[in-house]
C-alpha cells in the first residue's frame, strides 16, 4: 500500500467512532462531531440549571426580607434612642418658659475607624473640654455604635464634617431650651439628655403619662399644646432678683420667696437661692467631676425642705383661740412672767412684763402670751388643728419631692408650748403661706397649684378650716401688725400690707445655735380685701438693714420690695389717704 492511500484511509477514520453495545461488540458508527455538538448541549443545560437555582435562591430570600420587619442597625438607631418632643411651657400670659431646638448628635462606628489618634486629635480642635481618654477607648471599642458628644451646635456640626472623618456621623436629636435660664429653674425642672423629665414641672409632665406616650412613639417630633402655667414671668423675675440679691446683701445661706393668689391657691412666683441653669443642669469641671457648688442649686427650699417657721406659726395659734372660742380681739393673758416647764424657761424677746391684749400679743410676738392661748385650747386641739390647716401633713400640689413635716412623735405640753410659736414643727414654706391665705381669704383652705385655675375649680378644691368671722379677726391682726408692728419693715405706701415676722433660732445637728437664725416674712396685701400671699425666707443671715439679723431686719425688706416691683403688674391699685391701712384699722 502506497503511502498516500494510508493516509487517505487514516483520515476517513478520523471523522467516524464506534459506540459499542452493552455487550462489548461494536455498535452504531457515530461521528466525532456530532458526539461533540452532544456534549455542548449537555454543558449548556447544566449552566442553564445552575442560574436557575441562582436566580431562585436570590428571589427567596428578597421575598423573605420584604415580608420581614426592618431590622434597626446601631448606626442608625442607638440602643432603641427615639427623637421625643416635648410641650412647650408657657406662663399664665403665653410668655415661653421652656421650648425643644432641634440639634445633633455625634456618633462613631468604632469598626471603621482608622486611626483613632487621629480621630481624637482631630475633634479636639471642634469639641471643647473633650474626654481624650474616654473618647479614645470608645473608638477602639470594636463595637457598631458609640455616642461621642450629644446635642452639638450647628457650627459644630458643620465643622466636624468639613474635617472629613470616616466611621463617625451624626443624627437629629431634641435639645430643651429654657430662655430665661435661672429665672424659673426650680419650677421647671429640668431634663436629661434624652429629653425626659427629672425635675420640677417637667418630671411632672411625664408623671401625667407623657412619658408613656413618648414610649409609644406618638411624641416623635409631633406638634403638641403647650402647657401654660400659674407663673406670672414678669413677677418671678422680679421674685428671684429680690432673693439673689439679699442672699448676697445679708450674706446669707440662702433665701427664697413665694407669691399666692389667696382666693385660688395659684402660685404666681416661687424662687429659692442657691439656684441652677436648667439648660446646663449638671455642670462639669474642666478636669471631670460635678461643680459642687452648683450642685447645691438643685436644692428648693421652698416646697422640698422643711423648717421651723418661728413666730410666723403664732398666727396659726392666735387663730386657733379665736376659732375656738377661747379668746376674742379684746381678750387680756398674762404675759408679765416667764414660763418654766420641764426645765426650760420660756420668755419673750424685749418683752412687756406685763398682760397683753390679744393684738398686743402678736405685735410684740409675745411668746409667753402665744403659749397662753395654746394652753387654753389644749394639746389634743392644738394638734387636731394644725393638722387641719395643712401643716402636720405632706402638701397636694403638681410640684414632685415635697417635703414631708416633722413633728413630735407623742405631743406633751412642752411641745404645745413650744410649737404654738414655732419650735418643735418643721414644715415647708410654701405650704405655711397656704395655710396663712386661709387665714385671710374667709377661711378656706384651698391646696396650692402651679396650673391655673378658676374660681369655679377653687370651689371643687377648698374646704373650710376656720369660721369667717376668725378669718376677719386675723385680718385685723394682721394689718395691725403692719401699722404698728413688726410688719412696719414691709409697709408699701399705697398698697396696705399686713404680715407677721418669723425669727428663729436654726437648729443644726439637732441643736439650736444661739448666733444663727431662720428668718421669715408673713405678709398679705392689700388688707381691706386680702387678695395676694408672700412669704419670705433667709437662711442665717449674717446682718440685715441698720445692722439687724432678726427678721424685720431682712426678710420683711424683701417683702418690702417684691410687693412695691410686683403689685401694679398684678392689677392691685394703690390706695392713699381715707382709705388707707390706718384709716382702715380705725374703722374696723
Amino acid at each position: 500500500m502506497s503511502m498516500i492511500s494510508l493516509a487517505v484511509r487514516l483520515r476517513s477514520r478520523a471523522h467516524f467512532s464506534v459506540k459499542r453495545n452493552g455487550a462489548g461488540k461494536p455498535g452504531v458508527i457515530i461521528g466525532t462531531s456530532a458526539g461533540r455538538r452532544n456534549q455542548a448541549r449537555q454543558r449548556v443545560g447544566i449552566l442553564i440549571a445552575g442560574f436557575a437555582v441562582v436566580f431562585l435562591v436570590v428571589g427567596g430570600r428578597l421575598v423573605q426580607y420584604g415580608l420581614s420587619a426592618p431590622a434597626e442597625t446601631a448606626s442608625i438607631g442607638g440602643s432603641g434612642h427615639v427623637i421625643a418632643s416635648r410641650p412647650d411651657i408657657v406662663d399664665r400670659n403665653g410668655h415661653l418658659l421652656a421650648t425643644d431646638l432641634n440639634t445633633m448628635s455625634l456618633y462613631a462606628e468604632p469598626r471603621k475607624i482608622v486611626d483613632a489618634d487621629e480621630v481624637v486629635e482631630k475633634l479636639a480642635t471642634v469639641i471643647p473640654n473633650l474626654d481624650w481618654r474616654d473618647t479614645h477607648r470608645k473608638l477602639q471599642s470594636g463595637s457598631a455604635f458609640q455616642w461621642l458628644r450629644r446635642q452639638l451646635t450647628p457650627k459644630q456640626q458643620s465643622d466636624i464634617l468639613a474635617l472629613g472623618i470616616p466611621g463617625i456621623g451624626f443624627r437629629p436629636e431634641k435639645r430643651r431650651f429654657y430662655p430665661g435660664g435661672v429665672t424659673a429653674s426650680h419650677i421647671l425642672g429640668h431634663v436629661n439628655v434624652d429629653n425626659q423629665g427629672l425635675a420640677g414641672i417637667e418630671r411632672y409632665l411625664d408623671q401625667q403619662g407623657f412619658a408613656d406616650l413618648r414610649a409609644a412613639g406618638l411624641t416623635s417630633n409631633a406638634s403638641l399644646e403647650p402647657v401654660r402655667l400659674s407663673i406670672d414671668l414678669r413677677v418671678q423675675n422680679i421674685v428671684r432678683e429680690v432673693v439673689a440679691n439679699a442672699m448676697t446683701d445679708y450674706e446669707a445661706e440662702a433665701a427664697g420667696a413665694v407669691v399666692l393668689d389667696a382666693e385660688t391657691g395659684e402660685v404666681l412666683a416661687m424662687a429659692s437661692v442657691p439656684d441652677y441653669d436648667p439648660n446646663e443642669p449638671s455642670r462639669t469641671l474642666p478636669g471631670g467631676g460635678v461643680d459642687k457648688e452648683y450642685e447645691k442649686g438643685w436644692f428648693n427650699r421652698m416646697s422640698n425642705a422643711t423648717f421651723e417657721m418661728g413666730s410666723t406659726f403664732k398666727s396659726f395659734t392666735l387663730a386657733m383661740g379665736l376659732d375656738a372660742g377661747k379668746v376674742n380681739l379684746n381678750s387680756v393673758v398674762d404675759a408679765s412672767r416667764p414660763i418654766r416647764m420641764g426645765g426650760f424657761t420660756i420668755k419673750d424677746f424685749k418683752g412687756k412684763n406685763r398682760p397683753l391684749s390679744i393684738p398686743e400679743v402678736f405685735q410684740y410676738s409675745s411668746n409667753i402670751g402665744t403659749a397662753a392661748v395654746a394652753d387654753m385650747v389644749g394639746i389634743e386641739g392644738h394638734q387636731q388643728f394644725l393638722t387641719k390647716m395643712g401643716l402636720l401633713s405632706r402638701m397636694q400640689t403638681e410640684m414632685p419631692g415635697v417635703a414631708i413635716p416633722t413633728q413630735p412623735r407623742t405631743w406633751k405640753k412642752i411641745n404645745s408650748v413650744t410649737i404654738s410659736f414655732g419650735h418643735g414643727v418643721a414644715t415647708t414654706p410654701l405650704q405655711t403661706a397656704v395655710a396663712a391665705a386661709a387665714l385671710m381669704n374667709g377661711g378656706h383652705l384651698i391646696p396650692p397649684t402651679f396650673l391655673p385655675r378658676s374660681p369655679e375649680e377653687t370651689k371643687f378644691v377648698s374646704q373650710r378650716v376656720i369660721k369667717e368671722t376668725t378669718s376677719a379677726d386675723m385680718r385685723f391682726l394682721y394689718n395691725w401688725n403692719g401699722v404698728k408692728g413688726s410688719g412696719r419693715r414691709a409697709q408699701v405706701e399705697g398698697f396696705h400690707v399686713g404680715g407677721k415676722t418669723g425669727t428663729a433660732d436654726k437648729v443644726i445637728n439637732g441643736r439650736y445655735a444661739k448666733d444663727i437664725n431662720f428668718n421669715a416674712f408673713l405678709a398679705a396685701f392689700p388688707m381691706d380685701k386680702p387678695k395676694y400671699i408672700v412669704l419670705s425666707i433667709i437662711d442665717a443671715p449674717k446682718t440685715g438693714e441698720n445692722g439687724g439679723r432678726t427678721a424685720a431686719a431682712n426678710a420683711a425688706p424683701m417683702v418690702k420690695s417684691i410687693i412695691g416691683r410686683s403689685a401694679p403688674l398684678l392689677g392691685v391699685k394703690p390706695r392713699f389717704g381715707d382709705l388707707g391701712a390706718e384709716q382702715w384699722l380705725a374703722n374696723y
